[in-house]
């Protein structure tokens, strides 16, 4: 029986999930592995702190993840398809492991980042 995202161990397990199906996702894992050359290490704590403040407001994230989608596009330009990917990607690993109400909201959150990371990207 799956639960609701309750804690950042959760988030953490979302996380890791996700990324790892998008290092070697056909559409976009490339932007992580050749273009962005992501350092997993480094980069994963930066997103538990990230998915945990947009759950649970903790205020222990701070960066400026718009800037770093603007210089990726500038590397290798992105597209709307691109971002529906990840979304739908996003979605599927939350579904997958997650139900409730947090598990909801986190999938509206991402859906509403990633609609404006798209279009202020894009435009």
């Amino acid at each position: 029986m799956k639960t609701d995202i309750r804690n950042r161990k959760d988030i953490e397990k979302l996380v890791n999930a996700f990324y790892n199906k998008v290092k070697t996702d056909e559409i976009i894992g490339y932007l992580f592995t050749e273009v962005a050359k992501v350092n997993w290490e480094a980069h994963l704590p930066k997103m538990y702190n990230f998915w945990e403040n947009i759950l649970f407001c903790t205020a222990n994230y701070n960066g400026n993840p718009m800037m770093k989608h603007k210089e990726l596009h500038e590397k290798s330009p992105m597209t709307q398809e691109h971002f529906q990917h990840w979304i739908s990607l996003f979605n599927a690993t939350v579904d997958k492991l997650f139900e409730g109400p947090k598990a909801e909201e986190i999938k509206n959150r991402a859906m509403n980042i990633a609609s404006l990371m798209m279009y202020k990207t894009l435009n």
